[in-house]
């Protein structure tokens, strides 16, 4: 039986002055050569070099469908959920703004300035909410004012027309530039819609601006020194995790039923789990990339969070599917669908490796455990597993999505010191690695590939709590120059970067709350290509899992 690897760090913390100095530190020749070395222990780095792998190299984690179908989902009308039950929250829903058009309570244009408004008080708050990094009043009101009047003559073009969404600000879409979080790119002119922009604008949705995100989305935090860091609305003292920081955040303030974000390590699911919310990372391919900012080429998916598990459904089939000349996006069969709302889970096997799960706070340990016990009522067979060589898939990961974002910032290099600290650091990690390190993570996520395909011979789904810990309180003197703090980082990314690495596709949603009321998170990882099943298990949670709204919440209809 092989061991769980996976360990807890306790390494200090640094933010301000101190943190910039070490940045400074490291990028000077003299103090790498003293420091990297340690750095690149600490992130085990050696021990990937150490570890005999025969496997060949997959560069990119595709598991080829054996029948493919370009044929692209229908929009979902508000028709075809009339007999669907609500679900269950106290939240405002993709749903619930389509059914307040339908029986002309509000219209689009009333939206977007309640909207607008809601932003606005949102940026008063001690400390701001800081959802966002980019709206265009004009852009917005003119949107809904074509969407109010395709409603006005009875002809949506799908259940989201008119409906407020949120693009993170690593996504072109127009008429915004894409900053990637930092002060010194988007500075030409607007590209045009990425392919998920332009399915989200074609399905009508009501795109209401720029979500803010950790710089280059390169750390699991909501900082961000040059926008100012997205606040929980659970709690403005806490983080948001990141980096989809700001479409978290969005959602759980209520701006929006739905918002996009990218998941290169987590970045989707960590702040979904920390902010109370739903959030999904489909199979790699599944999603085009399309005019997404290139960071992270093997790990990266774009992908929707939401309200509840039928807002994220909605958003991504309208986002889902094969894109004409974007290969990566070729090899899939149809998004699927079925039995997505059905909360009846016998025949289903949840795999649970235990040591795993339980290397997380008493408090998500006790609230997953829960669930698991719930999700066993509505039918589910638990599969005790265990999954070898966690922490090899843990430092390929690191491995691969680090070298990649230093590839992707070599052009930035010149405007370097224009990056925060934290952001330094960890692209100096990514620099020195070298290409014997590169190709051998990539051996490791071969390897990797062949030990889920192994486990999912036995189950359907494994479960895991989202992180390893709830929303850290980030301190005051962390904000103006941000914070670097690996043993945080590795608590909340712990659950979180097979799915990257070998590329399936993930859930997390609600599980349950603290003594002190803040949001728990729970994760299903499942086969390629199966996201209705993902979306069947969180489902199914739903119908078991306590609901609340946050004390920074804007109900605008």
């Amino acid at each position: 039986m092989t061991a769980y690897d996976l360990k807890s760090l306790n390494l200090p913390r640094l933010y301000g002055t101190q943190l910039e100095l070490f940045a400074s530190v490291v990028e000077n020749p003299l103090g790498q050569a003293l420091l990297m070395g340690s750095l690149l222990e600490n992130g085990g780095i050696p021990k990937l070099r150490r570890l005999p792998l025969n496997e060949p190299p997959t560069l990119y984690p595709i598991e080829a469908s054996p029948v493919q179908d370009n044929t692209p989902l229908a929009p979902i009308s508000l028709e075809s959920l009339k007999d669907h039950p609500h679900p269950p929250i106290p939240y405002l829903t993709i749903r619930d703004y389509a059914e307040a058009y339908h029986n002309r309570k509000i219209d689009p244009l009333e939206i977007a300035e309640k909207v607008l408004a809601a932003v606005g008080a949102s940026e008063k708050l001690e400390p701001p909410l800081r959802a966002f990094i980019a709206m265009q009043r004009e852009d917005i009101l003119a949107q809904a004012s074509a969407a109010a009047e395709r409603l006005r003559q009875g002809k949506p073009l799908s259940i989201l027309d008119g409906v407020p969404v949120a693009v993170k600000d690593e996504i072109d879409m127009q008429p915004y530039p894409t900053t990637v979080g930092t002060n010194f790119m988007g500075k030409q002119p607007p590209r045009p819609d990425s392919t998920v922009a332009a399915r989200l604008r074609a399905a009508g949705a009501l795109l209401i601006g720029k979500a803010n995100m950790h710089e280059i989305g390169i750390n699991p935090n909501g900082s961000n020194i040059h926008y100012g860091r997205a606040a929980n609305p659970w709690d403005l003292q806490r983080d948001t995790g990141g980096s989809s920081s700001g479409s978290a955040a969005a959602v759980a303030a209520g701006l929006c039923p739905v918002a996009i974000g990218a998941d290169g390590g987590g970045s989707i699911r960590i702040p979904a789990g920390l902010c109370g919310l739903v959030g999904l990372k489909a199979s790699f391919g599944r999603v085009s990339e399309r005019g997404a900012a290139p960071l992270g080429w093997s790990v990266a998916h774009l992908g929707p969070i939401g309200a509840s598990v039928e807002d994220v459904m909605l958003a991504y089939a309208a986002i889902a599917g094969p894109e004409a000349g974007e290969t990566l996006t070729l090899r899939q069969p149809r998004p699927n669908l079925a039995d997505w709302d059905n909360p009846n889970l016998t025949g289903v096997r949840l795999g649970v490796y235990r040591e795993w799960n339980e290397h997380a706070e008493p408090q998500i340990t006790a609230a997953c455990n829960a669930m698991l016990a719930n999700l066993v009522k509505a039918g589910a067979t638990l599969v005790e597993i265990t999954i070898p060589e966690l922490d090899a898939m843990r430092i390929a990961h690191a491995v691969t999505i680090l070298a990649e974002m230093a590839a992707a910032m070599h052009p930035y290099l010149e405007q370097g010191e224009k990056f925060a600290p934290s952001t330094r650091l960890s692209l100096m990690i990514g620099k020195v690695l070298s290409s014997r390190d590169y190709l051998q993570a990539q051996r490791m996520r071969t390897r990797a590939m062949r030990i889920f395909d192994e486990i999912f011979k036995q189950v359907d789904a494994v479960l895991t709590p989202a992180t390893g810990q709830v929303a850290p309180i980030i301190p005051p003197q962390a904000l103006a120059k941000g914070w670097s703090d690996l043993s945080s980082d590795t608590e909340l990314m712990r659950f979180i970067f097979p799915a990257n690495l070998v590329g399936l596709p993930a859930i997390t949603f609600p599980a349950g709350y603290t003594g002190e009321g803040i949001p728990i998170g729970m994760q299903a990882i499942g086969r390629y290509w199966e996201e209705h099943v993902l979306l069947r298990l969180a489902y199914a949670a739903e119908t078991f899992a306590e609901r609340r709204t946050p004390p920074v919440f804007y109900r605008v209809i």
